[in-house]
Parts: C-alpha cells; sequence; structure tokens
C-alpha cells in the first residue's frame, strides 16, 4: 500500500520501508511519529480513501542537507559576495502505512 504525505510544504509518495529526507520535524534520533496529512492512498492501482489512513515513520537522524551557494556580483562596480547554506532536515523510515 502506498500513500501520498505532505510535510513541510511538499509532497512524498510513500509506502512501508521506504526512506525519505524531509524538512525538520521535531523529534529525536528513534522516535515514531505519525504524518497526518495524508492526501491520497492506494494499492496495486486502486484509490482507497485517504482520510482513514494513518502513516507512521521513524526518524532515523537529524541532518542537513547539501551546501546551496549563493554568490552575487555585480559587473563594474567591484561588488562579490559569497554565502553559503545548509537546511536542517530530518531522515525517516516509514514503518507502516494504513
Amino acid at each position: 500500500m502506498f500513500a501520498v504525505v505532505r510535510t513541510g510544504g511538499k509532497q512524498y509518495r510513500v509506502a512501508a520501508g521506504d526512506k525519505i529526507a524531509v524538512e525538520k520535524l521535531a523529534g529525536e534520533a528513534g522516535e515514531t511519529i505519525t504524518l497526518g496529512d495524508v492526501l491520497l492512498a492506494g494499492k496495486d492501482g486502486d484509490v482507497a480513501d485517504a482520510s482513514k489512513i494513518k502513516v507512521s515513520a521513524e526518524i532515523i537522524a537529524q541532518a542537513k542537507s547539501e551546501k546551496v551557494v549563493v554568490f552575487k556580483k555585480r559587473r563594474r562596480h567591484n561588488y562579490r559576495r559569497k554565502n553559503g547554506h545548509r537546511q536542517q532536515m530530518t531522515l525517516l523510515r516509514i514503518v507502516s502505512v494504513g
């Protein structure tokens, strides 16, 4: 069975056993959380009622994503700025869908 869940402003298609990286969620490694915003659920091409579906996930780790380099330059004005950013994320293992 699969489900489409929304967390952190993004949507993810998940099934039991999947590992996903989402925007930072509260909790420590090893805790179990419930992803409540289920948009769609189904099994083998059949669509089920998503309001009755619960998605449980275990937090694997709290981590940072890859670095994004922000470089600004204005030609002929001797203006250069280099900045970097690493977004906080949470690694999840989907325990059960249903």
